[in-house]
């Protein structure tokens, strides 16, 4: 009894800890929707009210058409995901190829090449951004998408996560399919991507989000208003000099939306694939 006792109570507490984790990651998200249904002297009243007095939708058509009308934010929408789509198909087929490699074939020095990867990660971003920007824009690259994805293609952490994932994999397959006269790209491309959902759902998901979200490389490739990404296009609305903050919000809460679609919609094939690769290693 006291066993059942204790671990109801050690239930409880997880499931408060949970409980408060998940509204501390829920309440901005609450606070943008809510906030960009009203106006603005009322999402700078103190306490805040969580549900609006009225709701205006006008908000939304204003984050859209922008104040200047020109439906700038539609073409941003456009550009971020253009940007970020190629940009993680491109980083998933280079890491899942490069991390392929790394762990399924012996050759020497691959330890050093896998360490020198690992290495990168400790740079910063900041210390490489000017010599990155300037061959770049030495190459022509400059107020272009390739300026903005070519660079941003291979990431040594998902080189790191596809080669810590496909070390697991069975090297009997691999065997079998060169009996069968596979070849070795035919191998990772038939055999080993398809087996391999959990990791590039994961990948996908991180890579797609941080370029979504990318802020600092964008603002030093583009100049052009046409090509300008959905953080660009909510950096210059904020410092416009009047500034709707429910138009604002708005247009946040629009920018959010296909990170949640593309969130839900992975996850799916995430739990799937991890439940597949847990009876795999049973």
């Amino acid at each position: 009894m006291k066993k059942k006792i204790v671990s109801v109570i050690i239930d409880v507490i997880i499931w408060v800890f949970l409980l408060g984790f998940a509204a501390i990651v829920l309440v901005p998200l609450v606070f943008m929707f809510t906030a960009s249904f009203m106006p603005s002297n009322e999402i700078m009243k103190m306490p805040y009210p969580w549900i609006p007095s009225e709701f205006r939708w006008q908000n939304y058509w204003q984050a859209i058409k922008g104040n200047d009308g020109k439906f700038l934010f539609l073409r941003s929408i456009w550009n971020s995901f253009l940007v970020a789509s190629i940009t993680t198909v491109g980083t998933v087929f280079l890491c899942s190829l490069t991390g392929f490699g790394l762990a399924k074939y012996k050759f020497k020095g691959r330890n050093f090449v896998f360490f020198m990867i690992l290495g990168t990660l400790m740079i910063p971003f900041e210390a490489i951004m000017i010599p990155l920007y300037l061959i770049v824009t030495g190459m022509g690259m400059q107020d272009t998408y390739a300026g903005m994805i070519i660079p941003l293609l291979m990431s040594p952490f998902g080189v790191f996560m596809m080669r810590q994932y496909l070390l697991t994999f069975p090297d009997e397959m691999l065997d079998a399919a060169r009996i069968d006269g596979a070849s070795e790209f035919g191998i990772y491309w038939r055999i080993v991507l398809p087996n391999s959902v959990p990791a590039i759902a994961t990948l996908s998901i991180l890579t797609f989000r941080s370029q979504w979200d990318n802020l600092l490389w964008p603002l030093l490739i583009v100049q052009s208003p046409e090509k300008k990404t959905i953080p660009l296009f909510i950096t210059i609305f904020v410092t416009e000099k009047y500034t709707n903050e429910g138009a604002m919000m708005a247009a946040a809460a629009i920018a959010s939306i296909p990170m949640i679609i593309l969130f839900l919609t992975l996850t799916k094939y995430f739990l799937a694939g991890s439940e597949v690769f847990a009876a795999r290693k049973d």
